[in-house]
């Protein structure tokens, strides 16, 4: 599977994400733009050079052009995407999302105002899953949020990088045990030298992206950072409170390590946090679990949680259980009560593995040390 959601991958295609490539080429001596896909540009005040290079084969996805300048284009054989009205983002992006955009103005105004919550109001609209307008915008969105996200996999902040995933539950309250736990997790994970992942959501997901966003701080400087959340224990009644003691941490630690969140708007009662640096959101849940999964080089480990990560259990069992040798990664349950007895999933998981080149690859552990000790092995 692509990351980037490409649908034609293709040597003779070029993508163009920022107005810098864009003027790179011009000053090459381009001549055409045959095979140039251009994606959320500001092309104003560059009439001169669009009007003298062929366009013909070229194409234009919610680019902004001086007046007249798209008209010829067109004719001259250029296909554009136009900017959709009525849709309160931008389903062209160039890039992921930051806690910064999705919160804009937290610290001032109510979550209900903030993008993240227009965006999940618009999705929820009557009629928006079978409008034709509505399925097209979440679906260019969420192309080209996987083009970005696969750009910074192979040239970006996470080239190179060992990603080890974190899934846990949404209810794991700040102030908990289960809460720190995670934390510890993703703080231990980044100080090892991997990049951490979750979906990108409240609870034990927010924890280790937490812990990897302040591995850089002394314990005691970690431990406080702990406490101050621990005031507001969760998502629920204020997202807007729950929101404001984020922002108040991250403004007292505004360079943290970069991790990764991949939340969704399927599942738009649960904010995204605010501690992972980059933020891939999307409108499908399917292709978001898909992702999360496939970008897990490192392993995955499983958190203490109900349906939601007992499914992505099973899901990456399933790409274990099929998948090359080489593909098999780490699968790490943490606490054997609850993987054991009060969710038993571990005695199906074993049995599934059996025989199998995955046999070796699944773990039982009672803590987060444990697990860290398997995915650094």
């Amino acid at each position: 599977m692509n990351p980037s959601g490409s649908l034609t991958p293709s040597p003779r295609t070029l993508d163009i994400g920022s107005v810098a490539h864009f003027d790179s080429l011009l000053s090459s001596g381009a001549a055409t733009m045959h095979g140039w896909h251009a994606q959320s540009l500001d092309l104003r005040g560059r009439r001169a050079d669009l009007e003298r290079l062929d366009p013909l084969g070229a194409i234009f996805l919610g680019c902004t052009f001086d007046d007249g300048v798209e008209d010829s284009l067109r004719s001259r054989g250029a296909l554009i995407f136009p900017k959709l009205r009525g849709v309160p983002f931008n389903p062209y992006r160039g890039s992921l999302y930051s806690a910064a955009e999705l919160y804009e103005d937290i610290d001032s105004t109510e979550y209900e105002s903030t993008l993240d919550a227009r965006v999940y109001q618009w999705s929820i609209m009557p009629g928006q899953r079978t409008s034709l307008d509505a399925t097209l915008a979440a679906a260019l969105h969420d192309h080209a949020i996987g083009d970005a996200l696969d750009e910074l996999m192979d040239n970006g902040d996470f080239s190179g990088n060992k990603i080890v995933g974190v899934m846990g539950g949404h209810a794991a309250q700040r102030g908990t045990q289960d809460f720190d736990d995670a934390a510890r997790l993703g703080r231990l994970v980044a100080l090892s030298g991997f990049t951490v992942a979750t979906g990108g959501g409240p609870g034990a997901m927010e924890a280790a992206n937490l812990g990897a966003y302040l591995s850089g701080l002394p314990d005691g400087d970690f431990a406080a950072a702990l406490q101050s959340l621990a005031g507001v224990p969760g998502f629920r009644p204020s997202v807007t409170a729950w929101a404001r003691a984020a922002a108040a941490v991250i403004r007292r630690h505004p360079r943290g390590t970069t991790s990764l969140g991949i939340p969704t708007w399927f599942y738009g009662h649960e904010p995204p946090n605010l501690f992972a640096t980059h933020i891939a959101k999307y409108f499908a849940n399917s292709m978001r679990e898909a992702i999360l999964l496939e970008l897990c080089n490192g392993g995955i480990v499983f958190l203490p949680g109900s349906a939601g990560t007992i499914q992505e259990i099973f899901q990456d069992a399933c790409e274990n259980f099929y998948g090359a040798p080489e593909k098999v990664t780490p699968m790490v349950l943490v606490g054997r009560d609850h993987w054991e007895h009060k969710y038993p999933a571990w005695p199906m998981l074993q049995s599934l593995a059996a025989g199998k080149v995955m046999e070796d690859r699944v773990f039982l552990v009672d803590t987060v040390e444990e697990a860290l000790a398997v995915v650094a092995a």
